[in-house]
């Protein structure tokens, strides 16, 4: 499977899905910041994690399947349920990246800022790819009846 960047599901939405989206995450933001104020930033700070528009994401996603596969004649109920599980998958595995992201932050934020970020970032893109590639390699050898390495 090649990772690629397609713009096509952008032409699937419509106007007030985007708005939808866009409150809901700026509802959390808002949220966040009330909370961080009011408590500290070491407390706000735990809610920036927060998938601010994952609910809605994965509810607009399976409204999309469903009425594309209703568009091709079939019900497409289980091929929604489906996208919306393999989003929510996604965003696990970029939580495991998140996480080490800021493990990787506060260990170095003290030396020195910019350094400490990148070697972050590094760190998130490299956990979440390691993340990715395990559960594939999980689900492709339950599938294939193969017995997994002994590294997982």
């Amino acid at each position: 499977m090649i990772v690629k960047v397609s713009s096509s599901p952008l032409k699937d939405g419509r106007w007030y899905e985007y708005l939808i989206r866009f409150v809901l995450g700026g509802m959390a933001t808002v949220a966040t910041g009330v909370i961080s104020s009011r408590f500290g930033a070491s407390i706000g700070g735990l809610f920036l994690a927060l998938p601010a528009i994952f609910c809605a994401s994965a509810t607009l996603i399976e409204n999309h399947e469903r009425r594309r596969k209703r568009e091709a004649g079939l019900d497409g109920q289980r091929r929604g349920q489906q996208a919306a599980a393999l989003d929510a998958a996604g965003a696990a595995l970029g939580s495991i990246g998140m996480l080490g992201f800021a493990l990787i932050f506060s260990l170095l934020v003290d030396r020195q800022a910019p350094s400490a970020f990148l070697a972050a970032l590094v760190g998130w893109c490299v956990i979440s790819v390691a993340a990715w590639w395990g559960w594939r390699h999980v689900r492709l050898s339950a599938r294939s009846g193969t017995n997994l390495p002994r590294f997982l």
